[in-house]
């Protein structure tokens, strides 16, 4: 795969130049369809009292109009495709500088009640929801944040395979992103989807006939009036009776078109996404597995779904009031379309929660993928055949500076309990944080921030920001206790790979000596995996009667009164502290 940064470069100069030539040709087309208009107004002028010229001008202008309408459309849709392409790259770049605070952080997603989704910065400002989070579709945005928080263990290598091969077709991920963005939702999937299971029919059978009959004499009509046969009120006695027709229905004509109205421009868009879904080629299992629910022997979604995008377009026409009053007074065209749209209801309703199932599957995979693009030196994790459980070479977090990282090598066998000790701000916080994100991203299928990798999938649990509430009326010892209750029951039924912080915090220190070190042997009898942190020494001594346990410290020094970090993660029990002495460093005290 090419350099990222190179990539991105290219596609900026290539989109700049397609965007310059697509607003000449728009300020071409505004130019002609104004003196196409202009020409029609003449035409008008000059032949005003030949009455059937003058209808035949104004026939042939609408037509001709709406042909230049239609190709000035697509001219806008390149440019609004071709901006977004713009912005996709420009976004990138900035992210690559590290440059990502000002895009969507997801804190509408954080939960302290899950698993760990509220311990380690995967929701909120400078989140790695935040850092990697390129979904263009809100329902794709909540299917990411389901993926980084479901715990799920399963198909790891599928995955992974279906992640690797997005990765490689970035073009294709892009224009589907780009084409995503402009879907315009005014109602969520899950409404559209209701309405659509729910919905009444209302137009008779045989409007389905007696339109085209009913057209047909029309034509029969106005041609036989502008031949001279019959006269003009024998036409506009017609042309009354299909407004007569048409009015019976208006209330219920006007309730389904403020329904479509708000889903058109959805679908206009759905139907493209799936279109690049359909003629795009994958070898992975599951990304195969997605096109075949978009892609019968007999008919593509695609195709379908134009087809509603279309029956959709034409009742919105009726705003137009040209075409509205003139197409239901000779053609009954607002009864037409409303069966064209009840009859497409009826036969494809219940096949399109999976086509939008697809579309949201591929919105959200591609931010997988794009982050395995922007990241070629991370490294896909093995899944282990001993009794590792996670072991790392050259471990870090993917949201610190490449530049400034210090990694740490890690190995933790199933069934192991690590204690962790340090001084503050050593690095104890960001090592748990560092091992629970490489957990998660392994079991979503991502490389992780190492030089190599190897685990068994594990589902994570963690206790780091226990919070008080005064909405609920709890202490925070009460709230940190409820979490361990939580953390107890959890680990009858599953396995699960446990990091914790400082526990028991709320309480002194003698009886949070003497609870932490029962809760660690309750942990290790549970047969669970974990890490935790901790201040209190003490409980360093837990390893010396429970061979699972093992004491590991990152270390402080103090050199010419001042402080200095290594943040290596080395086996033993921190002998360096150092709060006293940032108390004085700071002047807090003497």
């Amino acid at each position: 795969m090419k350099k990222p940064e190179s990539f991105y470069k290219e596609q900026i100069t290539k989109h700049t130049e397609t965007l310059k030539t697509l607003k000449k040709q728009l300020a071409f087309s505004g130019t002609f369809r104004l003196l196409v208009f202009l020409a029609l107004c003449a035409g008008v002028y000059f032949t005003f009292g030949n009455t059937k010229l003058v209808i035949a001008i104004i026939l042939g202008g609408i037509a001709l109009f709406v042909f230049l309408v239609s190709r000035h459309s697509n001219l806008q849709y390149k440019r609004d495709v071709t901006k977004a392409l713009l912005e996709t790259n420009n976004v990138e770049l900035e992210v690559l500088n590290r440059a990502f605070h000002h895009l969507p952080d997801g804190d509408s997603y954080k939960n302290p009640e899950h698993e760990f989704s509220q311990d380690i910065d995967l929701f909120g400002r400078g989140s790695f929801y935040q850092y990697i989070n390129r979904t263009a579709l809100e329902s794709g945005s909540d299917h990411l944040a389901h993926l980084l928080t479901e715990n799920d263990i399963d198909n790891i290598t599928k995955k992974q395979e279906a992640i690797q091969e997005l990765a490689k077709k970035a073009t294709w991920r892009q224009h589907f992103s780009a084409v995503a963005s402009l879907v315009k939702t005014e109602v969520s999937a899950n409404t559209v989807l209701n309405w659509l299971n729910s919905y009444k029919s209302f137009v008779p059978n045989w409007i389905k006939v007696g339109s085209t009959v009913f057209s047909i004499i029309s034509l029969g009509l106005l041609v036989a009036y502008f031949s001279g046969f019959i006269s003009g009120y024998i036409v506009f006695g017609w042309f009354l009776l299909g407004l007569v027709i048409s009015g019976r229905y208006l209330k219920k004509v006007n309730d389904l078109s403020q329904h479509t109205a708000k889903i058109q421009s959805t679908f206009e868009q759905f139907h493209k996404l799936l279109l690049e879904i359909e003629t795009e080629d994958f070898s992975s299992s599951l990304l195969s597995e997605k096109k075949k629910t978009v892609v019968s022997e007999t008919e593509k979604a695609s195709t379908i779904l134009k087809q509603f995008a279309k029956h959709l377009d034409a009742l919105d026409q009726r705003s137009n009031l040209l075409v509205g009053v003139v197409a239901n007074g000779f053609m009954l065209r607002d009864l037409r379309q409303s069966y064209n749209i009840e009859k497409w209801i009826s036969e494809h309703s219940e096949h399109v929660e999976k086509w939008i199932d697809s579309i949201v599957f591929f919105d959200a995979y591609n931010t997988l993928a794009n982050y395995v693009f922007n990241h070629p030196h991370h490294v896909f994790p093995s899944i282990a055949t001993s009794n590792t459980q996670l072991q790392a070479d050259g471990a870090g977090h993917p949201l610190l500076d490449p530049n400034k990282l210090v990694r740490n090598d890690f190995k933790i066998a199933s069934e192991e309990f690590f204690i962790v000790t340090g001084a503050n701000m050593a690095g104890k916080s960001t090592f748990l944080r560092t091992v629970a994100l490489q957990i998660v991203m392994a079991n979503v299928g991502l490389p992780v921030c190492a030089t190599k990798s190897t685990y068994q999938p594990i589902k994570l649990i963690t206790s780091m920001r226990t919070t008080d509430s005064l909405t609920d009326d709890e202490s925070y010892f009460f709230s940190e206790l409820k979490r361990l209750k939580f953390i107890v029951e959890k680990i009858k039924t599953d396995k699960y790979f446990i990091i914790l912080d400082e526990i028991l915090k709320g309480t002194n220190s003698t009886d949070k000596a003497i609870g932490s070190k029962k809760f660690v042997e309750k942990l290790v009898a549970g047969n669970a995996t974990g890490i935790i942190a901790t201040h209190d020494l003490s409980l360093c001594e837990v390893s010396e009667s429970i061979p699972q346990v093992k004491n590991y410290f990152f270390d402080a020094r103090i050199e010419d009164d001042e402080l200095f970090f290594d943040y290596t993660f080395k086996p033993g029990i921190c002998q360096n502290m150092n709060a006293s002495f940032l108390l004085k460093k700071m002047e807090i005290v003497d």
